[in-house]
């Protein structure tokens, strides 16, 4: 019997929507990364994008655990010299809470372009309005 090997092609992908209201980000984003990545499916292969897509809501009510809402820190640099840019997670929760989703997530799949095609796949959205009941999302209740 021959080893099964999923083609891109052939991959079933479902859309799933998870409600982040009074969770904390990094649960949720891990999770999030697990759907993205294909890993709860039988047919997971590293090299194949077999992920699903996957809506995320109420990311504006997502917590920081401790004291990371005024300690943690989001960094970016331009490569200039002085070109260091510091954003406290207290300031980005309220004026881009979906960036602070996007980029947990996107730090937990793979650093290829396989992750971003994963990437693609992410839909964040502040409250729980969506543009996606047409594609008949699965509610997936997270016990965290």
């Amino acid at each position: 019997m021959k080893t099964f090997m999923p083609k891109k092609e052939e991959v079933q992908r479902t859309w799933y929507i998870i409600d982040a209201a009074d969770k904390p980000l990094g649960r949720v984003a891990s999770e999030v990364a697990k759907l993205l990545i294909g890993k709860h499916k039988p047919i997971f292969t590293p090299f194949v994008d077999c992920g699903d897509h996957v809506i995320v809501l109420n990311v504006d009510k997502v917590v920081l655990t401790g004291k990371k809402l005024s300690q943690k820190v989001y960094r970016t640099h331009s490569l200039y010299p002085g070109g260091l840019k510091e954003t406290l997670y207290k300031d980005m929760m309220e004026k881009k809470p979906e960036l602070a989703m996007t980029v947990a997530v996107k730090r937990m799949l793979p650093k290829n372009k396989l992750g971003a095609n994963m990437l693609k796949r992410l839909r964040v959205y502040q409250g729980t309005e969506h543009d996606h009941q047409a594609q008949n999302p699965q509610e997936i209740t997270l016990s965290l």
